[in-house]
């Protein structure tokens, strides 16, 4: 990776205040992300990522770390959408999120969708450990290209582990550069955006989730322990936030 793109670090920690109530001990950030801490409900701290510039851009690399210590519940959103663009500098943008759930808290990690723009070329990973009686509502959208635009080259991988097991490792490649068959068929069948939906909760042990189509485009499958997978492609960036928003009615 080029040595002139920028870095970046944003972090978040929340924490059972011992009143009803979720602290952040740790909200800092530095370079294009920021954090704004906004008007949660109830025990829930919210919290949104600003970004103050565009980006990521080739060269790039962001992180952005979330823990939800015991007891506490923490949502993480954005301000808006993310656009990978291509830059001056060469090599391909990293975008790393980690996030981590202890015992009896709870995680909703929500950002708006990230958009691969023609010429750029980034890479995603999200790597998520929970514990066995945490609760998790993660929310993934990509959008390939603005509108009328070939999209750039996106690569994304998620992990999740429960209780340090893995239940869901999976990587997806599209555009130009990626192997092929990415918009064929047995993938995106020529749809440009695709999301998906990670629900972790403890009573999924005893009642799992039964595996099936949601909607057109759309489809649920249980993961080994407390969890499920919604995955679902859609032509637009709207048509895929309502499936999501309906597939997760319907786990709840």
């Amino acid at each position: 990776m080029n040595s002139t793109g920028v870095r970046s670090l944003a972090r978040i920690v929340a924490r059972d205040d011992g009143r009803g109530g979720t602290a952040l001990p740790v909200l800092e950030s530095d370079g294009p992300l920021a954090l704004r801490r906004t008007r949660g409900s109830g025990a829930e701290a919210r919290v949104m990522l600003v970004g103050a510039m565009s980006g990521p851009l080739g060269g790039d690399h962001f992180t952005v770390e979330a823990r939800a210590e015991e007891g506490a519940r923490l949502s993480v959103g954005s301000a808006a959408a993310t656009i990978a663009l291509p830059g001056q500098a060469k090599g391909e943008a990293r975008y790393d999120v980690r996030l981590a759930v202890s015992d009896h808290a709870e995680l909703h990690w929500a950002p708006e969708q990230l958009i691969s723009a023609k010429g750029s070329d980034l890479r995603v990973t999200t790597h998520v450990d929970l514990a066995p009686t945490s609760r998790l509502v993660l929310r993934e959208e990509q959008v390939l290209g603005r509108a009328g635009e070939e999209p750039g080259r996106l690569t994304s991988r998620l992990t999740v582990r429960v209780a340090e097991r893995i239940v869901l490792d999976q990587e997806l490649a599209c555009g130009p550069g990626a192997p092929g068959g990415w918009d064929g068929p047995a993938v995106l069948a020529g749809h440009r955006a695709v999301g998906q939906l990670v629900v972790v909760r403890p009573e999924f042990v005893a009642e799992p989730v039964t595996a099936g189509a949601l909607a057109e485009g759309a489809a649920v499958v249980p993961l080994a322990g407390p969890a499920a997978l919604v995955t679902a492609v859609a032509p637009d960036a709207l048509r895929l936030r309502r499936l999501l928003d309906e597939a997760l009615t319907s786990l709840f």
